[in-house]
């Protein structure tokens, strides 16, 4: 049988695909931004506008990271006010569960389904690095094992506080004067490690029930956690070969969960380069890519893997011939890439043997090993390679990422979702009215 593509936008800012030196980009914290950026998406039939967060700014070398996008306002509030100039889009917010409390970002996401109709959706994520804690009152940060705990821990909970009202609980009859069905609606109690909670939960059942839940980790315990309570995770798995085993490990981890294999979507981040040829296309990746790792980014993520100051290191030139410094203490803080090395300098030498077979430099080198997955081509190329990823059972869609904003998906929605439509796996209206009913998934009591 033939499926149906998802698509959703990724608004940039919080990565290093963003080329926010280009006379095209605009602000990446102004309304005006978000406003465009939503629309177009919602012009395009998109399922959702994804919102990545950061709760500090990054470092390097003890400097602010100023190769990502400095300004990270409170997604709450642009998803709140995102929900007033659109009618259909989902609206995905990233919220820590290391750093916040389960009854605060309850009753902020059923306030957000509800002010939008039935679109909200929580990207649940835990906090890794001691840095990044010490914004916080409890500052510090958990080990992976204890993070999880916490994290199944804080999503039961905020559905006890969601399920806490039933949908008919609200009477509001005139005549009797009765206005709550039940003496103990919003009522709540929860005690274990993590929260010792009790009390009302004051935002009524929402219109969904419960927001739309992501999960974006790739550990096998972040893998199991996805298959027992998310409705989609944000994929990095996006080569075929990667996408589709990753696809089956998911897909079959559901049925211990009494779950189907249509429960839960898979959707990893995807760049797009357009052009009127295939050829032109591929030029202006290459353009691209060379705005994203400038000389001074290259050197930006070497010292990320190196952990060294490496300031003065030659972008043009080989890759260094000194070893990386293993350890905890990272010249790169917050940055979540640092951890993707689990052993320095084996990733050093295998970076090492990648140059000295294709004879790169350091820049040429960065510019490979951090390549995302990229459609690139004409907009009937680019449907047909988003088409054939999906129907070989590797995602369920994308999440376009693209590297220009508020204008980025603008040549996106005009010229490829048509191709898409006319091959019959894109749809040419919004099916339901609420976020879960378009993306196809099943519906809450």
């Amino acid at each position: 049988m033939t499926k149906q593509v998802h698509l959703a936008a990724h608004f940039p800012g919080v990565n290093n695909t963003t080329v926010w030196s280009d006379p095209a980009s605009g602000s990446h914290i102004e309304f005006d931004s978000f406003v465009h950026f939503a629309q177009t998406a919602e012009r395009g039939l998109f399922d959702f506008l994804f919102l990545a967060e950061g709760l500090r700014l990054r470092e390097q070398n003890g400097q602010i990271y100023d190769l990502d996008v400095v300004g990270r306002p409170d997604t709450f509030t642009v998803l709140a006010a995102l929900a007033a100039v659109t009618e259909h889009l989902g609206l995905a917010g990233t919220i820590n569960s290391t750093f916040n409390e389960p009854f605060e970002v309850a009753r902020q996401f059923a306030t957000l389904d509800h002010l939008s109709d039935g679109r909200a959706a929580w990207n649940v994520v835990t906090s890794w690095d001691e840095f990044t804690g010490q914004n916080f009152r409890r500052g510090g940060y958990l080990p992976q094992d204890q993070r999880y705990v916490r994290a199944k821990a804080f999503l039961e909970v905020a559905t006890a506080l969601w399920d806490s009202w039933e949908r008919d609980d609200i009477l509001g009859d005139q005549a009797s004067g009765q206005f709550v069905a039940r003496p103990d609606a919003g009522a709540f109690t929860h005690r274990d490690t993590q929260f010792d909670i009790a009390g009302r939960f004051p935002v009524p059942r929402s219109p969904q029930g419960r927001p739309v839940i992501f999960q974006a980790g790739d550990s096998d315990e972040g893998r199991e956690f996805a298959a027992q309570r998310a409705d989609a995770i944000f994929s990095r798995h996006s080569t075929l070969d990667a996408g589709t085993r990753f696809y089956a490990d998911i897909k079959r981890r559901l049925g211990r969960y009494g779950r189907a294999p249509s429960d839960l979507l898979i959707l990893p981040a995807a760049t797009f380069v357009l052009g009127d040829t295939d050829a032109e296309a591929a030029e202006l990746a290459h353009e691209v890519r060379l705005a994203q790792v400038s000389g001074q980014t290259a050197i930006k993520f070497l010292e990320q893997l190196w952990n060294r100051d490496l300031s003065d290191h030659d972008p043009d030139g080989p890759l260094p011939t000194v070893d990386p410094l293993p350890g905890e203490n990272t010249v790169a803080k917050g940055r979540a890439s640092v951890r993707i090395h689990r052993d320095p300098r084996d990733v050093a030498n295998e970076w090492r043997d990648l140059a000295a077979a294709k004879n790169l430099t350091t820049r040429e080198v960065i510019i490979e090993v951090t390549g995302r997955q990229a459609f690139v081509g004409s907009p009937i190329t680019v449907a047909h390679a988003i088409n054939d990823f999906v129907q070989a059972d590797a995602s369920d869609g994308f999440i376009l990422v693209p590297h220009i904003t508020p204008g980025g998906l603008d040549r996106f929605v005009a010229d490829v979702v048509p191709v898409l439509q006319e091959l019959g796996v894109y749809r040419r209206e919004y099916p339901g009215s609420t976020l879960r009913e378009n993306l196809e998934l099943p519906l809450l009591a």
